[in-house]
């Protein structure tokens, strides 16, 4: 068994490792996956600036762009001369993985060099949090060690086939991943072609329900379920509509808000008219607002 892992990696390091860049240079940065000709796959935190040096297997370095960001599910597209390097293999449908699969990480991070690890999926219906807060269904949670510095590199099955896009270290060591589904695939092609994710966000900060109920009791109020808005940023659709910290948002398009995952769902439902109507409760007062987005508008 030793002798036939031993061999995997060899073949893999061999096959995969030329795909594997890293991101930064000597000062540290991350890791990334050459996915398509002149296009690396990374995720959103690992790069520095719009602009950062790419060092490949064989010690050449080249300046990358970033091409496009989908903060929400925190991955990056970085445009850069990959040369004669042949793309990871990637076919959605083979990158489903059950409890107990085994799978190997790659990562170069910061480009000091080749690092492969073997290990086994310790949950693959798992889910994280993106850098904006929404949940990520599907993520594997796997315990191939990492160093710092490999956020991005590729997670592969036996056959050197991609399975996810390491993202975060998890308390005792687990790593997670971002599936490479067809979800992942579509995201990725999109921001290759310019296009970035555009989904419709308040532009407010919130507590989550118990929180919220607590604060209402320590200042007298009843307690309601609902989302404590924190904090509103400045001409944003929430601003505009008339939202204020201490507001509690009750409900959105007339269902009601038990967490931020069904505020998500209630923005991404919004029609081709794009207004939603929110239930605020002000106080001891509730009333209904109605909160409209502008064209292809975007806030934090």
């Amino acid at each position: 068994m030793l002798q036939e892992l031993q061999e995997t990696i060899a073949t893999v390091a061999r096959e995969v490792g030329p795909a594997v860049v890293g991101l930064g240079g000597r000062r540290g940065g991350g890791s990334g996956v050459v996915v398509a000709q002149g296009s690396v796959l990374t995720v959103a935190h690992a790069l520095r600036d719009e602009a950062g040096e790419v060092v490949f297997a064989d010690g050449r370095r080249a300046t990358g762009r970033a091409a496009g960001v989908d903060a929400q599910l925190g991955i990056a597209m970085v445009a850069v001369d990959t040369a004669d390097v042949a793309p990871i293999a990637w076919s959605p449908e083979d990158s489903a993985t059950t409890l107990g699969s085994a799978v190997l990480a790659l990562a170069d991070p910061g480009g000091r060099g080749l690092r492969v690890t073997a290990g086994f999926v310790s949950s693959a219906q798992g889910s994280l949090r993106g850098p904006r807060g929404r949940r990520i269904a599907g993520a594997i949670e796997h315990s191939a060690p990492l160093p710092r510095g490999s956020s991005g590199g590729p997670l592969v099955d036996l056959q050197g086939r991609l399975v996810g896009i390491n993202a975060v270290r998890r308390d005792g060591g687990l790593i997670v991943a971002l599936p490479a589904d067809a979800a992942l695939r579509e995201r990725v092609e999109r921001l290759s072609g310019g296009e970035g994710a555009q989904p419709r966000t308040l532009g407010v900060a919130v507590a989550p329900p118990r929180l919220a109920r607590r604060m209402r009791h320590a200042v007298g109020l009843p307690e309601r379920e609902g989302l404590l808005v924190r904090g509103v940023q400045d001409d944003s659709p929430a601003q505009r509509a008339g939202l204020a910290r201490g507001d509690l948002l009750v409900s959105a398009g007339g269902r009601p808000l038990d967490g931020v995952d069904a505020l998500y769902a209630a923005l991404d439902g919004v029609d081709g008219e794009g207004a939603i109507t929110l239930g605020v409760v002000r106080g001891s007062e509730e009333r209904e607002v109605e909160v409209r987005f502008e064209p292809g508008e975007v806030s934090a």
